[in-house]
Order: structure tokens, then C-alpha cells, then sequence
């Protein structure tokens, strides 16, 4: 791609992401100048990537989204190694290896958001209130073969959701 139709295209990316992106920084860090750092760096880094475009609209935005959020865990973890504070709290190593299995939950409850009803009731009555395939098919009142199909759809679908977003591998 030829470097002025590349800047433009990184541009629309920028004005159609940015604020969202601070957003969801700022959700993350709950510290508006911390969140700033983490956008401009993200937006950086997808400025020097000569690959970002062959991933297309939508990767693009998982890209910029997923680089963010690396970017928090990153800031959380060496602050903790250095036992700093983050905002107006003191961060600890082991709350830092928290916060990360924190974002990993809050995307995956994004994800699962992001599904039918039906395959996110079966998920959610398996995987997080441990239930047997039976179980499930009693309360919903559905034959077991439906629950097992429901269940290996829906976790297809998550997988391709959380890989949009850049958090799994194709």
C-alpha cells in the first residue's frame, strides 16, 4: 500500500477508534493520564506496524483493542515488581497476577455477551456452574443432544469472538 493511501488509512482508524479505545483504557485503569499514556502508545505501535492493514477493518480494531489491554497488564506487572503504586492504590504482586485474570473474565463475559441466549444459558449452566450435560437438560427442557450441540456451537462461536479480539489464535 502506497505510504499517503496508508496514512489515511491509518487516520479513519484513529478517528474511529480512539475514543472508544480510551474508554476502554480508562475502565481499565481508573486513571484518565495512565489511560492516555496506553492509547497514545497503542496508536503508535499500530502506526509503525506494516502489517496492521492486511488484517482488515475489524482486525484492525482487535489489534489496537488487544495491544491496549497488553499494554495495561504490562504498566500493572512491572509497577507490582517494583511494588509501586498505580493510581491511588498500592499494587501487590499477587493482586498484579489479579488484575489480569480480571481482564481475561471481563473479555470472556464480553464474548460470551455476544452470543444467543440459548448457547450462553448452556455454556454458562456447564462451565460455570459445573453441571452435567443431563442436568441441563432437564431444567431447560430440551433433549441431551440439543444441550451437547449447544454447547459445542456456542463454544465455537466464543473461540471465533475472543479470536476477533485478538485474544486467540486462529
Amino acid at each position: 500500500m502506497e505510504r499517503p493511501q496508508r496514512e489515511a488509512t491509518l487516520t479513519e482508524l484513529v478517528e474511529a477508534h480512539q475514543g472508544e479505545l480510551r474508554r476502554f483504557v480508562l475502565r481499565l485503569t481508573h486513571d484518565p493520564q495512565a489511560a492516555e499514556d496506553v492509547v497514545q502508545e497503542a496508536l503508535l505501535r499500530a502506526w509503525r506496524d506494516p502489517h496492521l492493514l492486511d488484517h482488515g477493518g475489524p482486525g484492525m480494531r482487535a489489534w489496537l483493542f488487544t495491544v491496549a489491554r497488553r499494554l495495561v497488564v504490562d504498566r500493572w506487572r512491572s509497577a507490582a515488581s517494583r511494588h509501586e503504586s498505580i493510581g491511588a492504590a498500592s499494587v501487590e504482586p499477587g493482586e498484579a497476577d489479579r488484575s489480569a485474570e480480571v481482564l481475561d473474565r471481563w473479555i470472556v463475559l464480553d464474548a460470551l455477551g455476544s452470543l444467543s441466549v440459548e448457547h450462553r444459558r448452556v455454556i454458562a449452566a456447564a462451565y460455570y456452574e459445573g453441571r452435567g450435560i443431563a442436568d441441563i437438560a432437564t431444567e431447560l427442557q430440551i433433549p441431551e443432544g440439543t444441550v451437547k450441540s449447544r454447547l459445542h456451537y456456542g463454544l465455537r462461536a466464543l473461540r471465533l469472538v475472543l479470536q476477533e479480539k485478538g485474544v486467540t489464535r486462529p
